[in-house]
């Protein structure tokens, strides 16, 4: 037999709520998921909470214990006191639903707002290959199960609602940062875009986001901050700004939210004149003078698009097989896909032409 433990959960919707306590058993290698789990079988069947795996991979179970935003699946009942009250509340800075249940449609709108990878010119669907060496660096930043445990204890966020319009947070700059160090991406301006769409100056870097990364990704040091370097080296080194005033007359391409053939999208104004500010998102000049103050609220954003599916209102399922079995080797080995390319499961802008 387990021992009783005394928990403290926060419930609630979002017109208001309190902490509720309950005396809960608690069995030898248990987690908070756990003794949830259990609660929700006893004593509390109408308490809401979301996971999914339990198996620390998908990111649902995210909340605060003991005011410390982490996973509950992954969180074990030894690491605690048995006289320590144990205080679980839902995420801070996402609106509240019901419960343990917050609203984290922010970080999807944050999501259809960064530009996809861009697949190389002249290279098609299934011909693509890198070394191991090329994506080392950025193949951490892959590991993100998409938890948010680090969108919440950002405080650009989690103490200044105002800022989530022109803020994208750490977990969309590990994305910005992977496919700026990606070796086939085709897309230049990440770094810029980086700065002057997802509102990378405002962060400075406390790491906080680093602390609390169930996949002990290194997001600061390793995302973050390079990209701020290479934003600083673009704008402030003098051999760039000199070359720039000699070639360009300080003119440089405007970054392009999405491809022209997007509706909605924001367009590149370059080749109409005017100077463009790496930290803008436009050549309007309203909209210049505001982002060199750091902010730009008024930028235009591409609409979200729905999923294509199939006739029935599914979407379509795909899988790639090989001439063995398991996946190609990342060291080498180059392996053959034998299935055509218009069956693998990625879009690609001339897949229709092989």
């Amino acid at each position: 037999m387990g021992t009783k433990r005394h928990f403290r959960i926060w419930r609630g919707d979002e017109s208001g709520g309190d902490l509720q306590d309950y005396q809960v058993e608690v069995n030898e290698g248990e987690v908070v998921l756990d003794v949830i789990h259990r609660l929700q079988a006893t004593d509390a069947p109408d308490l809401a909470c979301r996971w999914n795996c339990k198996a620390g991979k998908c990111g649902s179970c995210s909340m605060e214990i003991n005011g410390m935003p982490k996973l509950g699946c992954m969180t074990r009942m030894s690491t605690f006191g048995e006289a320590e009250t144990v205080t679980v509340t839902p995420l801070r800075t996402f609106p509240i639903i019901r419960d343990l249940v917050t609203d984290v449609s922010f970080n999807y709108e944050k999501a259809r707002e960064t530009p996809a990878f861009a697949p190389p010119a002249g290279v098609a669907p299934g011909e693509y290959r890198m070394q191991q060496v090329d994506v080392e660096r950025s193949q951490e930043f892959r590991k993100c199960i998409e938890c948010f445990l680090c969108q919440n204890v950002c405080h650009v966020v989690r103490d200044h609602e105002e800022n989530k319009q022109a803020f994208s947070g750490p977990r969309f700059f590990i994305r910005a940062a992977e496919l700026d160090m990606h070796p086939l991406d085709a897309k230049t301006d990440r770094k810029e875009y980086a700065q002057a769409e997802q509102g990378l100056g405002f962060c400075n870097i406390t790491k906080c986001c680093t602390e609390v990364c169930p996949e002990h990704i290194k997001i600061t040091d390793n995302a973050i901050i390079p990209m701020k370097e290479r934003v600083v080296d673009r704008r402030y080194d003098p051999l760039v700004w000199l070359g720039s005033k000699i070639f360009r007359r300080g003119q440089v391409p405007q970054t392009s939210v999405t491809s022209a053939s997007h509706s909605g999208a924001v367009h590149s104004h370059a080749a109409a004149g005017g100077v463009h500010s790496h930290a803008g998102g436009s050549h309007d000049p309203a909209a210049e003078a505001q982002a060199q103050a750091g902010v730009n609220w008024h930028r235009e954003v591409p609409k979200p698009t729905a999923p294509a599916v199939d006739d029935n209102g599914k979407l379509p399922l795909t899988e790639l097989t090989f001439d063995r079995a398991a996946a190609p080797s990342p060291f080498g080995d180059d392996v053959q896909f034998p299935l055509p390319p218009e069956h693998l499961n990625f879009a690609h802008p001339e897949q229709d032409k092989h």
